[in-house]
């Protein structure tokens, strides 16, 4: 099991930009997918994008979020641009064994315990 924490949160205009970092406690990230999803109130979580030997990400972020690994490849992060008051929602990162892309979070295993991201307009 991988213990993962989110950090970087907080309150951007729009337009801004934030970065967010998933962190794992103890161990590399190295042979792991890492996703990145987000959770407005009322609303599903949905997949915002991931990182395994490639990326993938949603439509709506594609050209403003980029996922990466640090060096040490124990932190992803998750660089947002371009930042809109529809981006708000609560962000958490999650992992899943091996390099095989998936946008369903029920095939993410470990979790954080999200970072919150508001966007004002």
């Amino acid at each position: 099991q991988v213990q993962l924490a989110e950090s970087g949160g907080g309150l951007v205009e729009a337009g801004g930009s934030l970065t967010l970092s998933c962190a794992a406690s103890g161990r590399s990230l190295s042979s792991y997918t890492v996703a990145w999803f987000r959770q407005a109130p009322g609303k599903n979580r949905e997949f915002v994008g991931a990182i395994s030997g490639f990326t993938k990400y949603a439509d709506s972020v594609k050209d403003r979020f980029s996922i990466f690994r640090d060096n040490g490849q124990t932190t992803v992060n998750l660089q947002m641009n371009s930042l809109k008051p529809e981006d708000t929602a609560s962000y958490y990162c999650a992992s899943r064994a091996g390099w095989s892309l998936r946008v369903n979070a029920l095939e993410y295993h470990d979790w954080g315990q999200g970072t919150q991201v508001t966007v004002s307009s």
